[in-house]
């Protein structure tokens, strides 16, 4: 019975603190894992905003083709008239 005792007294003293020391270093980096993430996904979605105006360059890449078409025909129209 007495080695009952001085077992559950090595598991106390010996083994639970051993566990307990293993599982604060793996949730210590696994919670600023999720600082760093949190942090990504905010500035993430704030970029986003930023993004809006960019179907924009496509008609205005369409806008600046039509014009420079019309600006080639116009010179050539009016070459003559110089």
């Amino acid at each position: 019975m007495w080695l009952w005792w001085i077992a559950n007294a090595v598991l106390l003293l010996a083994v639970v603190p051993v566990v307990l020391l293993l599982a604060n270093r793996v949730i210590r980096p696994a919670l600023e894992i999720r600082r760093y993430a949190d942090d990504i996904l905010e500035h993430g979605a704030g970029l986003d905003k930023n993004l809006e105006p960019v179907p924009a360059v496509a008609d205005t890449r369409d806008l600046v083709s039509a014009a420079k078409g019309l600006a080639v025909r116009y010179v050539t129209a009016a070459g003559p008239l110089l």
